[in-house]
């Protein structure tokens, strides 16, 4: 196969049809756009989703959904990330540094999923119950 051998398949390139070349044909005259009108004249289109002035469907249909401006701010660690990090004290800076949570996070929570093998002590980031017991129970520390 070379590149200036390269055809589209039959059919896939429809020609277009020649308007306006005569009573013969049948798109003559006014080319297939009836008489008068919007539609008929040229640039005579509307927006999309225009209703002929009704109330369009995207405008009747109900507002849904919510997104958190704060959520891009916030992250998850879990318990078993914790044991990749060489550094016994863990804090957001230690997080941020391992590629653990991204480096926009302001507030980070570590959460019981996994399970913990090493002491570490968690300072200025939030626990929940389940990962607070898990840590305690490997010898480690949570701090406010």
């Amino acid at each position: 196969m070379f590149l200036n051998t390269i055809k589209a398949a039959d059919g896939a390139r429809k020609k277009s049809r020649r308007v306006g070349r005569g009573i013969g044909c049948t798109m003559g005259k006014t080319c297939g756009r009836g008489h008068k009108g919007q539609k008929a004249r040229s640039g005579g289109f509307h927006k999309v989703g225009f209703e002929g002035g009704q109330m369009p469907l995207q405008r009747r249909l109900p507002k849904i959904g919510f997104t958190s401006h704060k959520a891009k701010f916030s992250s998850e660690v879990r318990l078993g990330e914790l044991n990749d990090l060489t550094a016994d004290v863990i804090d957001l800076k230690v997080l941020i540094d391992a590629n653990i949570v991204p480096v926009f996070t302001k507030v980070a929570r570590i959460i019981k999923s996994g399970s913990l093998t090493k002491a570490v002590t968690v300072k200025g980031v939030k626990v929940t119950v389940g990962a607070k017991e898990s840590i305690e129970a490997a010898g480690g520390k949570v701090e406010a």
